[in-house]
C-alpha cells in the first residue's frame, strides 16, 4: 500500500504534489496533482506528508514553509537530520525520526504502520481541548 492509499482508503482529503504526473489513480478516483507545494489551494488548512529523497525534502519543506503550510510528516527515508532539524524548528508540527516514540514500524514514524493511531490520539486531543 502506498501514501496515498492509505489517504484514500481513509476517506481523507488529499491532494497529491508531483511534477511528472497530472494525475494519479487510486481505486476507481482519479486525484489531479499539482506540480508544487506552492499551487496547493489551502497550504495554511494542509498538511504535507512527505515521500521523497532526503535532497529533495529540505527544498520541499522550505516552499511550504513559504506557502504557510504548518504541519509536516516525513515518511521513513524521507529526511536525513538538516532536515529533520528544519522540519522541527520551522513547523507547529513535525512528525519524522525517532524522537519522543520511535513508532511501530522500527524505522521511524510512518503513516502506513503509525497513522491510524495518530489519527486516535488527534481526535482524542481535539474532544480534549488540545488542538
Amino acid at each position: 500500500m502506498s501514501v496515498l492509499e492509505w489517504y484514500h482508503a481513509r476517506e481523507l482529503p488529499v491532494q497529491p504534489v508531483t511534477p511528472s504526473r497530472s494525475s494519479i489513480n487510486v481505486a476507481s478516483t482519479t486525484y489531479p496533482t499539482v506540480s508544487s507545494v506552492k499551487e496547493l489551494s489551502s497550504a495554511p488548512d494542509t498538511s504535507l506528508s512527505i515521500v521523497t529523497q532526503p535532497h529533495i525534502t529540505i527544498k520541499l519543506l522550505h516552499e511550504a514553509k513559504e506557502a504557510g503550510i504548518s504541519c509536516v510528516w516525513m515518511q521513513p527515508g524521507s529526511f536525513d537530520d538538516e532536515s529533520l532539524q528544519y522540519a522541527k524548528k520551522e513547523f507547529k508540527a513535525a512528525v519524522g525520526g525517532f524522537e519522543d516514540n520511535p513508532g511501530n514500524g522500527g524505522e521511524g514514524w510512518c503513516v502506513l504502520v503509525d497513522g491510524d493511531d495518530a489519527i486516535f490520539r488527534a481526535k482524542e486531543d481535539k474532544a480534549g481541548g488540545k488542538l
